[in-house]
């Protein structure tokens, strides 16, 4: 299967070029040609499939020129509990067999688990396989220069790829997070990554400050040739890449078939899934699923206080002219959803110029406004709604009052939106809402919310929470105390070129 830029519909590229690249020279995102459908007796089937061979069925209908034995070995390999693949240190170590298992809360609604892999957040999902797919993407195109994975990150991305890349042959990785814009516990992750192959950078600013850095880099060819005659080319571990979204579709296909084959929906029965959002990617990849057959009824778009993207859903404006919030929901801090491109492609029917038009009226005045043909389309998928700091809270503490689960700032948000859909709607159709990452990755946040003072030290608040709660924190977010600080580097917006020349020295 060829992909395509959204910016470009007449280059063509193949599964392993794209995720070699990650982000066209236009700066478009790579999108698949087709979408491919899967009948009822293939859902069927799949329920019937571990997550592991779920992926690798999934994933090869998407990935031309990867044998079926090599996506089962990957899928192995990157979902395996506490296996190691060859070369690839610390493959796998999901937490429980099921991989993304799915919580019931009330007799009509799921909570997907998505954070029981080795960062305890939903990026674990792509970027255990990321570094699989384009390890061998590398070798199916020749490739023989070091690829340096250039990455922006929120909070949980970042720790993600680091961990997925590290020490991976033929490639580099370095990571930029806003200074003061994630989570302590984030920050540490990230600070003590091992690996040879790894830095680390704090950005003076938000992550659309980071991201936009990113994004100009790519976009930089004078400073991609120098980097060729060093031997390196740019590629990326964000949700531009999409090698981040493919093995995101899978969860989604995955979560329904559990549903199926627990009993408790029919197979055709329709569901809808609500997806705290910042990036778009998450919700992204729900709507792909949704085009390859999976019943999914209304795709809910849970946002923050940063609410940019309930506004465009409500208005067909996008407009980043706003206060950006740093919020309890770090994650979600964003004010340019770079995955929005890739639905505008879609729902536009591959019009590559009126997209074209709407980001370059995005870099240069901010906002843009979409034609009616693409609101109406929009409108008639997607939901949006946002959640105040102090709903938030609340509806953690709802949570685990009502229900005993305890659930992390982001999954609150997703929560708490659902419930608005619902009230609003009257619609009562089964519903999962995404968790995105443990609770205990935002300790202060969540102890606050269930009525506790939080202790001083960011690290003694997950032992904290167990004795409060006594639910079990998982151990490499307990193995963080005492682990070295390797990386304290912060650079100015401007200066993130020369991070990465001095990275690549």
């Amino acid at each position: 299967m060829d992909y395509l830029s959204t910016r470009d519909k007449t280059l063509r590229l193949s599964a392993a070029e794209a995720i070699t690249m990650g982000l066209s020279r236009d700066g478009g995102l790579f999108t698949p040609v087709l979408f491919p459908r899967l009948s009822v007796l293939e859902l069927e089937t799949l329920c019937d499939m571990s997550y592991q061979r779920r992926a690798a069925y999934v994933m090869g209908k998407f990935l031309d020129g990867f044998r079926p034995e090599e996506l089962g070995y990957y899928a192995l390999s990157a979902y395996g509990p506490d296996t190691s693949a060859a070369g690839f240190p610390d493959a796998g170590k999901f937490d429980c067999p099921e991989v993304a298992p799915l919580h019931q809360v009330d007799s009509n609604t799921w909570c997907l688990e998505l954070w029981h892999g080795p960062t305890s957040a939903f990026k674990d999902m792509a970027l255990q396989m990321l570094p699989l797919l384009l390890s061998a993407s590398l070798k199916k195109t020749g490739e023989e220069k070091t690829a340096c994975i250039l990455v922006a990150t929120s909070g949980d991305t970042g720790k993600a790829a680091l961990e997925g890349f590290a020490d991976v042959e033929q490639t580099k990785i370095l990571v930029f997070y806003p200074e003061n814009g994630v989570s302590e516990i984030q920050k540490l992750q990230m600070v003590t990554q091992e690996g040879k192959n790894v830095g680390v950078c704090a950005v003076q600013g938000n992550f659309d400050d980071a991201q936009n850095g990113v994004k100009r880099i790519f976009s930089d060819a004078e400073m991609r040739e120098e980097l060729e005659k060093r031997g390196y080319f740019l590629s990326s571990a964000n949700s531009i890449n999409w090698g981040r979204i493919l093995p995101q579709v899978v969860y989604y296909i995955s979560a329904y078939c559990d549903l199926v084959r627990s009993g408790k929906i029919k197979l055709g029965q329709k569901i809808n899934y609500c997806v705290p959002t910042g990036n778009f990617g998450n919700i992204l990849s729900c709507y792909y699923a949704r085009k390859m057959g999976v019943p999914v009824g209304k795709l809910i778009c849970a946002s923050n206080r940063n609410d940019v993207l309930t506004d465009f859903i409500h208005t067909g404006v996008y407009d980043r002219n706003r206060p950006f919030h740093t919020t309890m929901s770090p994650s979600m801090d964003i004010l340019i959803s770079s995955n929005l491109e890739r639905l505008l492609f879609d729902l536009s029917e591959w019009d590559d110029e009126l997209v074209r038009e709407y980001m370059t009226q995005l870099n240069q005045t901010g906002r843009y406004e979409i034609s009616d043909m693409i609101k109406e389309r929009l409108q008639m998928l997607f939901y949006g709604g946002f959640c105040s700091e102090e709903d938030t809270a609340a509806a953690i503490a709802a949570m685990y009052k009502d229900h005993g689960y305890l659930i992390d700032t982001h999954t609150a948000v997703a929560a708490k939106v659902l419930s608005d859909y619902r009230r609003e709607s009257g619609d009562d159709t089964p519903a999962i809402f995404v968790s995105t990452a443990s609770p205990y990755k935002f300790c202060d946040s969540v102890l606050t919310a269930v009525g506790e003072t939080p202790a001083a030290n960011s690290l003694d608040r997950i032992e904290q929470l167990r004795q409060v709660t006594g639910v079990t924190p998982p151990s490499r977010l307990a193995a963080l105390k005492g682990k070295e600080i390797r990386f304290s580097e912060v650079t100015e917006r401007t200066g993130m070129e020369s991070v990465v020349r001095a990275f690549l020295q």
